[in-house]
């Protein structure tokens, strides 16, 4: 049988053991905290100021290719508004790689069209995912750095080694606002970028109706012209 004695000092020996590690991962959390605050101001003199859609004007200039009557001038347009529309890079490549695949019927493009959104929405969700979990570990491990030095502390301050028990404490407080800290800097840049990445899904969304429009437009065109 174990004793109470024996299961305390096992229990002590695995916390005082977790100590070092348990601040190991609050600095390279605080690292990927800085990371990140460094990647979306990247992101955003990259990539997000160069957004300039307007998206009504642009669904106008879908809306004219479709009335078109010469398919391989539609396409022409179309692709020219894609290019001009002052849409990102990656929104640019989905939308037109519908309008590569002239061999696909109406529902194989809405199909393709449905997988280039998925991929798109699992890419930002990846991305998205890395700073919620900075979110989600820096309290638990600050919660861990905080407990952990209570114990040694707790029986300093029955012996009266204030020294130690001061120690102790500091070690609490700071790994308690390394915690904190990383996780405020990852909820903003989580924040920032679910509001980026909703407006770009949104955007994508809409524009691929209208390109599915344009296309299905053609191809009834095509098809009135074969009949006549």
């Amino acid at each position: 049988m174990f004793s109470s004695a024996g299961l305390s000092q096992a229990m002590r020996s695995i916390c005082e053991s977790l100590h070092t590690p348990v601040i190991a991962v609050l600095l390279f959390l605080v690292a990927c905290t800085v990371l990140l605050l460094g990647s979306i101001l990247a992101e955003y003199f990259t990539e997000h100021r160069h957004l300039k859609v307007k998206l009504p004007a642009l669904v106008d200039a879908f809306r004219a290719c479709q009335l078109l009557g010469d398919d391989s001038e539609a396409k022409e347009k179309l692709a020219l508004c894609v290019e001009k529309g002052g849409l990102l890079k990656r929104q640019r490549e989905s939308l037109l790689e519908i309008t590569k695949h002239e061999e696909l019927t109406d529902n194989m493009r809405e199909a393709l069209a449905a997988e280039l959104l998925d991929a798109e929405q699992s890419r930002y969700d990846t991305i998205v995912k890395l700073s919620e979990t900075v979110v989600r570990l820096g309290p638990v491990f600050g919660l861990l750095g905080t407990l952990i030095p209570l114990g040694p502390g707790i029986i300093a301050l029955g012996q009266g080694d204030t020294y130690t028990l001061s120690q102790s404490l500091l070690t609490a407080f700071d790994t308690t606002v390394l915690g904190l800290i990383s996780a405020a800097g990852a909820t903003v840049v989580s924040t920032i970028r679910k509001k980026w990445y909703h407006h770009y899904m949104s955007i994508l969304e809409a524009l691929m109706e209208c390109v599915l429009e344009v296309e299905k437009r053609g191809e009834l065109f095509e098809k009135k012209e074969i009949a006549e």
